[in-house]
């Protein structure tokens, strides 16, 4: 590894760890930077620093925990919409506009308010098996109308996913609306817009690992996300496993936003605005552009989330709101600059 490379990495931790530190000491009630520091030695390395109690369990318990997994969220979903750009050959593919997401949300809340699977299933699985059923779909769909996903027919899959996403976000509705009470509808339909403020150490411990996985195993295949650029025939020529492949970082891009999906709800934008963001900065080389990506989005999230917090006093405002206030503007943006530049 150079020196310049360490230094990329050393920059982009010590980024992350800042944004993380800003999630946790701005908010409804700012917390200074040595109040955190103390909190931290107390529960890490057991220091016995005199702290009151509701101040270090609002920074351990609350602001700590939502702030990294907004870290890793925004992270996996900014991989996401790289790899599905890349196998898909479409700029603009991402989890949301596929029908992942919305497939997800249907898995998740099949599990939360029927019981699906006697409570052998956890909320993730059942994310991850609506969001494999959802993409399935989309795909058969777009091949049905006459193409699949291949530069001949390259909006086929969006049209596809778009349709997709409005039936499982219909399933979705009739669900809450057919068995869940009052209570729940208030709660589940807030989670669909992205709510971060019920994420505790066990999300922490769902999140991190998965999206690690996830993040590492897309990386590993840089290679062949650039072979798949100039298509999957062209891959093939080049001895890239293409099915193969394509089942891998699909399926690690389908897990990541399922689980993600599962502790946050859906929250659309980050996963098409990032990726177009890291590649107007870096190029399109995945080599770069997929660390890029994860660290923009991670960061975007975490600064997303302290927007949600703050702009209206006294309340909370679902994630997904700050994300499509600051995401529909960039994708426009991106419209326009792929037109000037056709």
């Amino acid at each position: 590894m150079t020196y310049r490379r360490v230094g990329y990495v050393s920059a982009s931790i010590l980024l992350i760890i800042a944004a993380i530190a800003l999630g946790v000491t701005v908010g409804e009630t700012s917390m200074p930077l040595h109040l955190v520091g103390q909190t931290l030695a107390n529960k890490m390395l057991g220091a016995s620093y005199a702290l009151d109690p509701i101040d270090a369990g609002i920074i351990w318990n609350y602001r700590l925990t939502r702030a990294i997994v907004a870290a890793f969220c925004g992270a996996s979903l900014s991989i996401s919409g790289v790899v599905l750009q890349a196998m898909l050959r479409n700029a603009l593919a991402d989890p949301y506009i596929l029908g992942i997401s919305a497939g997800a949300s249907t898995g998740a809340v099949t599990v939360l308010i029927l019981g699906l699977g006697g409570g052998l299933l956890s909320l993730s699985l059942g994310a991850f098996a609506g969001s494999l059923v959802s993409f399935v779909l989309v795909v058969m769909l777009a091949r049905a109308a006459g193409g699949g996903v291949g530069i001949q027919a390259t909006g086929l899959i969006i049209l596809s996913g778009i349709a997709g996403s409005q039936l499982f976000n219909a399933l979705t509705s009739f669900i809450i609306t057919r068995s869940a009470n009052a209570e729940q509808v208030r709660g589940v339909m807030f989670w669909l817009m992205g709510n971060l403020s019920g994420v505790r150490w066990d999300d922490v411990m769902l999140a991190v690992p998965i999206a690690t996985i996830g993040i590492c195993v897309c990386i590993w295949h840089r290679r062949e996300l650039d072979a798949f650029t100039f298509g999957a025939d062209s891959a093939a020529s080049l001895g890239v496993p293409v099915r193969k492949v394509q089942a891998i970082v699909i399926g690690a891009a389908a897990m990541m936003t399922a689980v993600m999906v599962s502790i946050v709800g859906s929250i659309g934008f980050v996963g098409i605005v990032i990726p177009h963001a890291a590649r107007f900065l870096v190029g399109p080389r995945h080599a770069q552009l997929l660390p890029v990506a994860a660290l923009m989005g991670g960061v975007f999230l975490v600064l997303a989330d302290i927007g949600s917090r703050i702009l209206v006093p006294n309340q909370v405002l679902p994630i997904g709101v700050i994300t499509a206030l600051v995401g529909a503007p960039g994708f426009a943006l991106i419209l326009i600059r792929g037109r000037r530049t056709r």
